[in-house]
């Protein structure tokens, strides 16, 4: 005969799976999506205007501008193409950086082309580059005059003697070409760039002639306020398992953390067909947005469907209203807390967290005094009904009457004496209070007035207490931002609905045991 599975193990397994699937949830949003953990968590917003202008001369034209993509540290949060006039179309290759193509029928004289991304900083990680440098045209030796080639042959020479491979030959080369002062064969080659210093040009010729897979790369550095900005070049040399970028000025490894990058490989950054002297300026702007608004504008634009059912598509107005519901799961978990556990005794199960709602609305101390006053008033009308023998129904529509009456007379005083947290009472669950004071009444007469009181004030304690922790800014937040979290509070319920053991209130009928020993 087999064994029955108990109850117990039904609740383990279910919390269990709750739990995972909670967390599951929490972590992908959190980590995927940025979703803050605190309300207050701010993060940076860089956005990056390109400005396209050219002179047009009657006659159809086709403007193709790179644009970039998903990167290291940074990636786009939102991307405008808007030029009136223009027609515009997204290139996405398979391989190849992305482009952006705008056409129009004709055009004459000055025109401009405006591309505008937002970037955020990130954490994620991008995947690696896998392409070989066999896929990549510019992948060829290069052509030096014959001065030019023996220059190059000398320095190359002095560079391989002292390096061991391909890391090391690119950072000994940086490092002679800035400080070979004097040196003839680097003062020749450096004769021909712009103020006689190396730059990524030079330093991309060098590499291939040496045999070292390059390619040139194109960015921009991240520095607030500055207006026309130009595209930084460097390069990026592959070792043999992966390219590495290097500033040919410092010979610094790796991409900085200021430094966008805009445009990998050799091809133009603009190609322009039925137009002349085509220039691109770029300028950058800091501007600092609430952690939560960018996470919920990165899963919008990438997971359509985790977005579509989530709260985030709701009306602001529903969206508010949420916010409160979201909160009750937290004031039963309190109260099974204060109950099962500590023991305390209240009056209905769930008032204190109907009472704790309202004080979000009156704010506590005003709520307090509302909550006393009318269940004091109710109690002094409902003994007076005590004497007219009534049916239950009625009476509890008599009280019900009686408390409506009671709020609105609060509400009035409160607005000639100019105190508009008691104009809030309404924000008290009307038919909850009615049952209150009906079952205070009845424990009065019953137990004496011990007992309403222990009964009242309990429920006033819990109710206090609930409101301290959902009114707690961090808690909201979180159950409005991963509202999953409450099948980890469902999980903890189920768990607390098999508890059986002592309450703390209990442990004094054990006291004279403890004395005797």
């Amino acid at each position: 005969m087999k064994t029955p599975i108990s109850p117990r193990f039904h609740v383990l397994w279910l919390s269990i799976l709750l739990t995972i699937v909670s967390v599951s949830i929490v972590f992908h949003k959190r980590v995927n999506y940025g979703f803050p953990l605190t309300a207050k968590q701010a993060q940076d917003v860089w956005t990056v205007e390109a400005e396209i202008s050219y002179f047009a001369d009657n006659q159809p034209v086709k403007v193709s501008f790179s644009l970039p993509g998903e990167s290291e540290g940074y990636r786009i949060l939102d991307e405008h193409f808007a030029s009136p006039g223009y027609g515009f179309r997204l290139i996405e290759p398979d391989t190849g950086p992305r482009r952006g193509e705008w056409t129009t029928r004709e055009a004459s004289g000055p025109q401009r082309i405006f591309y505008r991304a937002q970037f955020y900083k990130s954490s994620d990680i991008v995947p690696p580059d896998e392409s070989r440098p066999e896929s990549i045209p510019e992948y060829a030796r290069p052509y030096w005059e014959d001065a030019e080639r023996l220059a190059v042959d000398a320095i190359l020479s002095h560079v391989r003697s002292r390096s061991a491979d391909s890391g090391s030959f690119v950072a000994h080369l940086a490092a002679y070409l800035n400080h070979a002062n004097g040196d003839q064969n680097t003062a020749l080659i450096l004769s021909n760039t712009p103020e006689s210093k190396p730059d990524a040009s030079l330093f991309k010729k060098l590499l291939l002639t040496e045999g070292i897979p390059v390619r040139q790369v194109r960015g921009i550095s991240l520095s607030e306020g500055r207006r026309y900005q130009p595209l930084v070049e460097g390069i990026e040399f592959f070792d043999g398992k992966r390219w590495i970028f290097v500033e040919p000025v410092s010979g610094t490894f790796g991409i900085p953390d200021d430094f966008l990058l805009w445009q990998r490989g050799g091809v133009s950054l603009i190609d322009l067909e039925g137009g002349l002297r085509s220039r691109v300026r770029m300028s950058v702007i800091r501007d600092t947005r609430p952690a939560q608004q960018l996470a919920q504008g990165r899963l919008k634009r990438d997971d359509t469907l985790l977005m579509d059912f989530s709260i985030y598509s709701l009306p602001i107005e529903e969206q508010n209203v949420f916010k409160h519901l979201l909160l009750i799961p937290i004031g039963a978990f309190v109260i099974i807390l204060l109950r099962n556990v500590v023991g305390i005794v209240t009056s209905g199960t769930f008032m204190p967290i109907l009472v704790a709602l309202a004080f979000q609305e009156t704010r506590l101390i005003p709520g307090i005094l509302l909550f006393v006053i009318i269940v004091a008033a109710g109690l002094g009308i409902r003994s007076m009904l005590a004497h007219l023998n009534l049916l239950v129904v009625p009476r509890i529509s008599a009280v019900v009457i009686v408390v409506i009456l009671l709020m609105a007379a609060l509400s009035v005083l409160s607005n000639h004496l100019h105190l508009p947290w008691g104009m809030k009472v309404t924000f008290f669950p009307m038919i909850i209070i009615a049952w209150t004071i009906e079952r205070l009444s009845i424990i009065w007469e019953e137990e004496g007035c011990g007992g309403a009181l222990m009964q009242g004030g309990g429920s006033l304690f819990v109710a206090v207490i609930a409101y301290l922790v959902m009114s707690n800014a961090w808690v909201r937040h979180i159950t409005f931002t991963f509202p999953e979290v409450l099948l980890l509070v469902l999980a903890a319920i189920l768990h607390l609905g098999q508890y059986s053991g002592y309450r703390l209130t209990e442990l004094r009928r054990f006291e004279p045991f403890l004395n005797k020993n």
